[in-house]
């Protein structure tokens, strides 16, 4: 068994500007992702399915023409290659728990934690 705490951002580094993540825990076949957004991820994609829920704060998630208000306690699935980005609404940053499968090697290298 491993845990982690969400308190503990040990490890954790900039995804993007203004985007700081720590991976939480990783498996063979998914991983914890923990992220905090002060402005915004821009549009992006990658081949990993992506599932998600939205701990604090309040941000407009936005994937093709659909635009999607998440706040503390609404969950979102993104399809593997599905462009999307996040802006956050307001003053405070909004914080995500994202989960990944397969786990991504690119924020697995930035974490400097080996896959399992």
């Amino acid at each position: 068994m491993e845990t982690a705490r969400i308190s503990d951002m040990s490890g954790a580094f900039e995804a993007f500007p203004g985007v700081v993540g720590k991976v939480l825990l990783n498996g063979h076949n998914l991983m914890f992702f923990l992220v905090d957004v002060k402005g915004e991820v821009p549009e992006h994609a990658h081949p990993h399915e992506q599932m998600g829920i939205c701990l604090s704060g309040k941000a407009e998630l936005v994937s093709g023409s659909q635009r999607v208000i998440v706040e503390a306690g609404t969950a979102y699935w993104l399809k593997p290659n599905e462009r999307h980005s996040v802006r956050v609404i307001g003053n405070e940053s909004a914080t995500f728990l994202d989960v990944f499968s397969p786990p991504r090697e690119d924020y697995l290298q930035r974490a400097k934690r080996p896959g399992k």
